[in-house]
């Protein structure tokens, strides 16, 4: 889809995703790192458990489909180089403090100059204005600030950040589809444009009906854990089996009572309804004592942990009831739907002398492909391609350059 673009990434990790997306969609992407490598390369864990800054797992991940070269930006000779990319290219997205690429005379309104169709977004932690925009921030706190930590975790214990930085990623994301919807302007216009994208504001996003549930109710929707709460009310909604968890809870009301009719029905086949038959759970409310609820629920699991979750989740088929297993990372790369649609792509490492699995297309379509077209570069693997071959200098100023330190 973008095979004609280039994207020049100057990105740390708050938009190595933004950069992944280009590429995959097919744009030529490349990679501007420090001489010497990204500090990111330093991120474990490694392939292997090897130390390595070739070897990061979470840089390989990141960083498919783009070429990678090394150049100062910070210095006049590096600056020199990179507006001269800029020259070549459609899209520049960079993450570093607001005021930084004005610094250094490459903000959006200089790039525009030497490029009329170029177009510049930057990810942040809280945007480009406001009061905040001076602030630095990480992960842990884009999420506090957010909100999207205070509805993760356990109801009686402090509000918990996801390991993995989905800040990160959710900017990413977002950066990916600013980008996208200037370049669809542009196509339509011929102008370009500049694309603000907060970390904060991107977290908000991924918080769906929490905070409008405080506008329209004056309610905080708080943490559940494991639990679905109704007012006083706890209900277990992921429960124990034979070989792990599945998600499912007692079923009451119209909406969920038939469901769990037809659970209870599954678990009576083999003589392990007890008194759960006995309810008509149609007619009940949300609402019951606490001892009830506890009591029903030990039932359910004394029938749950004779079965695996694959074999729960054939039965819940079978029988028409809405349970669905806990998928662990093993499990979803054996997840026979996925590999049914060629979910998973082998990328070959020769570097490393093996291939390995990545995640793949997130959207399939009829007349263009998605697909990486490349692992992660190594540090400067492409500066002869990039400055020799497009940019014409010689193999003697090359050298220069890499002894100065600009690239």
């Amino acid at each position: 889809m973008l095979s004609p673009y280039r994207a020049l990434d100057l990105t740390d990790e708050k938009g190595f995703l933004c950069g992944k997306i280009l590429g995959d969609l097919g744009a030529d992407v490349v990679k501007i790192e420090p001489p010497g490598g990204h500090p990111a390369r330093n991120a474990p864990p490694f392939y292997d458990d090897h130390p390595d800054p070739e070897k990061s797992l979470a840089w390989l991940a990141y960083n498919t489909s783009k070429r990678g070269i090394t150049l100062d930006v910070e210095s006049s000779r590096g600056r020199e180089l990179f507006e001269r990319l800029v020259g070549t290219a459609d899209f520049v997205i960079e993450s570093s403090a607001p005021g930084y690429m004005e610094g250094l005379g490459l903000g959006y309104s200089s790039l525009r100059r030497l490029n009329p169709r170029v177009v510049m977004t930057s990810i942040t932690p809280f945007g480009q204005a406001g009061p905040y925009r001076d602030f630095e921030a990480g992960d842990l706190v884009a999420n506090a600030m957010g909100g999207l930590m205070f509805i993760c975790g356990d109801p009686d214990r402090p509000p918990v950040r996801i390991s993995a930085p989905q800040s990160y990623c959710h900017a990413g994301v977002q950066a990916a589809a600013g980008t996208l919807m200037a370049h669809y302007q542009r196509e339509y216009t011929g102008e370009s444009q500049y694309v603000d994208v907060s970390m904060r504001e991107a977290v908000l996003w991924t918080l769906t009906y929490a905070t409008e549930y405080w506008h329209t109710s004056r309610h905080v929707f708080s943490r559940a854990g494991t639990q679905w709460r109704a007012f006083d009310t706890a209900y277990r909604v992921v429960l124990p089996c034979k070989d792990g968890y599945v998600a499912y809870r007692l079923g009451f009301g119209r909406m969920l009572g038939d469901d769990f009719v037809n659970f209870v029905r599954a678990m009576d086949s083999e003589g392990m309804a007890g008194e759960l038959k006995e309810v008509d759970w149609p007619s009940q409310s949300v609402i019951q004592k606490q001892v009830d609820i506890e009591r029903w629920e030990a039932i359910m699991i004394s029938y749950l942990t004779k079965y695996t979750k694959k074999e729960l989740h054939e039965k819940a088929l079978e029988w028409d009831f809405m349970l669905y297993p806990v998928n662990d990372p093993k499990d979803i790369f054996e997840y026979r739907q996925l590999a049914s649609r060629d979910y998973w792509v082998e990328v070959e490492h020769p570097e490393l002398d093996t291939a390995i699995a990545y995640p793949g297309a997130f959207f399939k379509s009829s007349e263009t492909s998605w697909g990486i077209s490349r692992r992660a570069p190594l540090i400067g693997e492409h500066n002869r391609e990039l400055y020799q071959d497009e940019l014409g200098l010689s193999e003697q100023e090359l050298h220069s350059l890499s002894a100065d330190g600009v690239v």
